[in-house]
């Protein structure tokens, strides 16, 4: 095998780390995405009083307010998913290609 066909090799592992690493991320986005649906969901049937965590203590808050920041905080997670399935995208493409390459070389 040439040194190309190396070097080619080892940049497929890179990618294929960097793919590994970026699904966990995402999978990480999306459980914390069900949540935050799952808290915003709770909120909204609920007439009573609302309470948050925060650290080791739990403290009565205003139910608009905290609505509100879980609303952001679900945007913001919608955003940074489809940056990561923009790399994911991204990413796969490369892999294909290097594929592709590294077995024309060995055959």
């Amino acid at each position: 095998m040439d040194q190309e066909t190396q070097e080619k090799i080892k940049e497929l592992q890179i990618y294929e780390q960097n793919f590994q690493i970026l699904l966990m991320q995402k999978q990480t986005l999306q459980v914390e995405l069900t949540e935050v649906k799952n808290a915003l969901s709770e909120i909204k049937n609920t007439k009573e009083d609302i309470f948050k965590v925060i650290g080791q203590i739990m403290i009565k808050t205003n139910k608009e307010k905290t609505e509100k920041e879980l609303q952001q905080k679900q945007e913001m997670l919608l955003l940074r998913l489809k940056s990561i399935e923009k790399q994911e995208t991204g990413i796969t493409k490369e892999l294909e290609i290097l594929r592709k390459d590294i077995m024309k070389k060995i055959r």
